[in-house]
């Protein structure tokens, strides 16, 4: 095994879920007979941790133990929707692979909660295929904090230096580059002006390969 790792967000990087997160949040906020929008979504939903995306939509603060109610409400709303829709983006699956070949250590670290990354683990039989998985209940500090990168690369015992992480969303990439890693945007959810400066962008994985990887990592660690 070499001494990389490539660390995968989850939503919107290893499976395009993001429109199935808009219909859950409808279909929660219809309950609560709360309005909202797709620019709404696009500025408040995408990449944050919900206590933040509740806290916006309700429009006032929220308990630590309403929080995990809701939550738990919207989240089984998603996972209800996307049970049989999980399906990776293009070229994922066969990325993957290539990297565990070339003997790259592989992790997701996501702000969502377990519930959802073991159905899609499960889903895409790829759970095997990782060395450190991190999700909501993993972490204090939720993304653009850097704390589940950090954690990721203590897990994978590597230094942030020898991390690349592919994110989709300002606070994700945003998060792994406080953490000192480089960053491939993936331009599932964003276009590229609207995210940080990123290492590289791919729009799916037909466009990445583990030889790509290598050299964007190992000019970093060369200057």
């Amino acid at each position: 095994m070499n001494n990389y790792a490539v660390i995968f967000d989850m939503d919107g990087v290893i499976c395009d879920t993001n429109p199935y997160h808009a219909q859950a949040f409808e279909a929660f906020f219809k309950n609560y007979n709360i309005q909202s929008n797709e620019e709404e979504f696009e500025k408040h939903m995408y990449g944050k941790h919900n206590s933040y995306i509740m806290q916006y939509f309700f429009k006032r603060p929220i308990a630590k133990n309403e929080l995990k109610d809701l939550e738990f409400e919207k989240e089984q709303l998603f996972r209800v929707i996307y049970k049989e829709q999980v399906s990776p983006i293009k070229g994922y699956l066969e990325f993957l692979d290539d990297l565990k070949a070339h003997s790259f250590k592989t992790g997701v670290a996501t702000s969502a909660p377990k519930e959802n990354m073991d159905l899609i683990l499960d889903a895409l039989h790829i759970r095997s295929k990782m060395d450190s998985l991190l999700s909501s209940e993993d972490v204090s500090l939720h993304k653009p904090h850097p704390e589940v990168y950090l954690k990721s690369a203590e897990n994978l015992q590597v230094t942030p230096a020898e991390c690349i992480v592919f994110e989709d969303s300002f606070s994700g990439i945003t998060a792994a580059i406080q953490a000192g890693m480089k960053v491939i945007g993936v331009l599932s959810s964003h276009s590229k002006d609207q995210l940080p400066l990123c290492d590289a962008y791919i729009t799916d994985y037909s466009e990445i390969s583990a030889n790509k990887i290598l050299e964007l990592l190992k000019k970093e660690l060369d200057s």
